[in-house]
């Protein structure tokens, strides 16, 4: 998996599959997964839009079972890293800021913060408890450190887990500058390399721009955290939702796309 750059340009495309934030949705996305195994094709590529794991109690087991697809995919066609895009999530911010809760400042604060916002699922998946998180998180720097050890050897224990973390990117967007991949905003009025953390925390009034982000007439993103009509936010010509609240719906929504931008299908597992 690619490390290098924070962005991934689509070349050689036929069609551009993106997959919404998946959370952990193990039932859901194994319907996604089959219907992509039977359906790609050569030239083919693939964007998960971030938000893999968190909120559901499946996300070892989900992220485990995304990179088992990612494999197949790879040995069925020949593909190069870079045809299969892991976007970065708040979900997957927040986890790989607890990869290294030791030079935290308010380690307790920050733990109760993102349990509360879904990350004590992807513990209780690698078979940490909420309780001794809680504690080892007000015990010091010492141990703090020897936990957050013990969480990247138990990450390095699944295999392709580690590599995951390591390989996710800001955004993705085709050769031909008309579609750009993200996982919930992008501020238009600053370039992609100034973004900071709104790719993934999202910008005000996202949902509402009606004209195109410099080149791209066509922004895709894997989640929107309000709860917005899915009929108004279908008629916007610029911004295409793969997610729609509220979370207990259990879909995982898909998207098809030509490098121009043009949505070719939408779709959400059965």
């Amino acid at each position: 998996m690619d490390k290098k750059s924070n962005f991934v340009e689509l070349k050689k495309t036929n069609k551009i599959w993106a997959i919404g934030s998946i959370h952990s949705n193990l039932k859901s996305f194994t319907s996604i997964k089959k219907f992509l195994l039977n359906n790609f094709a050569a030239f083919d590529k693939l964007i998960f839009l971030g938000n893999v794991i968190g909120l559901g109690n499946n996300s070892k087991e989900t992220l485990s079972s995304v990179i088992d697809l990612r494999f197949k995919l790879m040995a069925k066609f020949k593909l190069k890293p870079e045809s299969i895009v892991f976007l970065r999530g708040a979900q997957e911010e927040m986890f790989s800021k607890l990869l290294q809760l030791q030079i935290a400042p308010n380690p307790t604060e920050i733990i109760e913060w993102m349990f509360d916002h879904g990350v004590n699922e992807t513990i209780k998946s690698y078979g940490f408890s909420e309780s001794e998180v809680r504690r080892i998180a007000s015990s010091g720097t010492m141990n703090i450190s020897k936990w957050t050890t013990n969480l990247n050897k138990t990450l390095q224990n699944n295999l392709g887990h580690t590599q995951y973390f390591l390989s996710l990117k800001h955004a993705a967007y085709s050769n031909t500058k008309k579609i750009l991949f993200v996982n919930r905003g992008v501020d238009i009025t600053r370039p992609l390399s100034a973004q900071n953390d709104c790719f993934w925390w999202g910008f005000q009034n996202f949902s509402s721009i009606d004209r195109p982000y410099k080149t791209f007439s066509r922004i895709v993103r894997g989640y929107e955290s309000e709860h917005l009509n899915q009929k108004e936010i279908s008629k916007n010509d610029i911004v295409c939702t793969l997610f729609k609240q509220p979370l207990s719906n259990n879909s995982v929504l898909c998207g098809i796309f030509s490098e121009n931008g043009e949505i070719l299908d939408l779709f959400e597992n059965k």
